[in-house]
C-alpha cells in the first residue's frame, strides 16, 4: 500500500465532478425521459450499484442494462431522449463498444467514463471523461448530480464539501486498518472449493462483481454471489457447518436483509464471516450518508483481502487463462 498514490487517485477522482457536473447540467436542461447505465462484467454490477442508488430518492426512470443482452435483444426504453452512462478501462471491450456503436445510429447520447483515452471507443462516445480507476465513484457523482437538479438531493453541497475533505483520507484508511483481518480472512479461504458471497441494497452489485470478477475471474476461485432478500429461497439449503459464507452488513436502507442473514447463520453455519461497514470509522463523514458509501468501505477491505490471496496462492490477479485469450 502507497497511501500517498492512493488518496491522490481518489482526490483526483472526486475532482472530476466539475467536468461531470458541466456535461450532466447542460443534458438535464435540454431534457431527459431517463437514464440507463449500461456494462458488462464489471462495469455491469457498477450499473446495478448506481441504479439502486438511485432508485428510491429519484422519479426519473433510471434502469440498468447488460450490454451483451442489448445487442440480442435491444431495450425499447432506450431512445434518443435516454442518457446512456457506461465505464470502460480498455476502451475495447467488445460487447461495450458494439453497443455503442448500435446507440449513435439511434442518436443517442453517451456518456464514456473511459480510462484510456486514446481507445477507439473515447472518440465514438458523445462525452468523454479519462481518468483511471473508482468507477463506482464516478457513476456515483453522476447520479448525485441528476438527482440534485430535480430537487432530490437537497444535502448535495454539504455531502461533496464532506467528501473533498475526508472521504479519501478515510478509506484509505480503512484499508491499513482493515489488513490484519484482511490477513487472517485470505489465510482461512484463499484455498476453498467454493465461497459464498451475500450482499444488498447498494452492496449488491459489488457483492456480485466481487465474486465473479474477482474471485472467480482473477483469483481462480469458485463462487457463487446471493442476494440476501433470496438467501431463505434456495442458497439456505446447501449450507452446512462447514460451507464458507460471507454477508457483507451495509448502512444503507436495505441493512435489514444483509442483518437477517447474519442473525440466522450461526444456527446453521461454523464457517461464516459477517463484515459490517459499521466496524470502520469515517472521521468528518455525517452518519447520514454512511450508507451510501458503505460500498467503499467495503471495497477498501476486499482490495486487502485480495492482495493477501494473491499472495498466499501464488497467482498474479492479472493472469488470465480465457478471457480476452481465447475467441468467444
Amino acid at each position: 500500500m502507497d497511501k500517498k498514490i492512493m488518496i491522490e487517485k481518489m482526490n483526483g477522482a472526486l475532482g472530476l465532478r466539475e467536468e461531470i457536473n458541466e456535461i450532466i447540467d447542460n443534458l438535464y436542461e435540454k431534457g431527459l425521459d431517463n437514464v440507463c447505465w449500461l456494462g458488462i462484467g464489471g462495469t455491469y454490477a457498477s450499473a446495478m450499484q448506481a441504479t439502486v442508488h438511485m432508485k428510491e430518492k429519484t422519479s426519473l426512470e433510471v434502469f440498468y442494462q447488460n450490454a451483451a443482452e442489448y445487442l440480442t435483444t435491444g431495450n425499447k426504453r432506450i431512445t434518443d431522449r435516454t442518457l446512456v452512462i457506461i465505464s470502460s478501462v480498455t476502451g475495447n471491450t467488445k460487447e461495450i463498444v458494439q453497443s455503442v456503436k448500435k446507440l449513435n445510429d439511434m442518436g443517442v447520447v453517451v456518456l464514456g467514463f473511459i480510462d484510456n483515452s486514446s481507445a477507439e471507443l473515447a472518440s465514438m462516445v458523445t462525452y468523454c471523461i479519462s481518468y483511471p480507476e473508482n468507477e463506482q465513484l464516478k457513476f456515483f457523482m453522476v447520479a448525485d448530480r441528476l438527482m440534485y437538479l430535480r430537487g432530490e438531493f437537497n444535502d448535495y453541497e454539504k455531502f461533496y464539501q464532506q467528501m473533498d475533505e475526508h472521504f479519501a483520507n478515510d478509506i484509505v484508511n480503512i484499508e491499513v486498518n482493515a489488513d490484519k483481518f484482511a490477513s487472517d480472512f485470505a489465510e482461512k479461504h484463499h484455498n476453498d472449493k467454493i465461497h459464498y458471497f451475500v450482499g444488498a441494497g447498494n452492496q449488491w452489485g459489488a457483492t456480485y462483481s466481487y465474486a465473479m470478477c474477482y474471485w472467480e475471474e482473477q483469483h481462480w476461485l469458485r463462487t457463487r454471489p446471493i442476494e440476501a432478500g433470496e438467501f431463505f429461497h434456495g442458497m439456505f439449503e446447501v449450507v452446512d457447518k462447514d460451507t464458507p459464507v460471507t454477508v457483507y452488513v451495509g448502512e444503507d436502507t436495505q441493512r435489514f436483509l444483509s442483518e437477517r442473514v447474519a442473525k440466522f447463520l450461526p444456527r446453521i453455519c461454523g464457517n461464516y464471516t459477517i463484515i459490517d461497514s459499521k466496524d470502520y470509522e469515517l472521521p468528518g463523514i455525517s452518519e447520514e450518508y454512511r450508507g451510501t458509501l458503505s460500498p467503499f468501505v467495503f471495497h477498501a477491505i476486499n482490495n486487502r483481502i485480495d492482495a493477501h490471496i494473491e499472495h498466499l496462492n501464488r497467482h498474479p490477479m492479472s493472469i488470465r487463462r480465457y478471457y480476452r485469450a481465447l475467441e468467444y
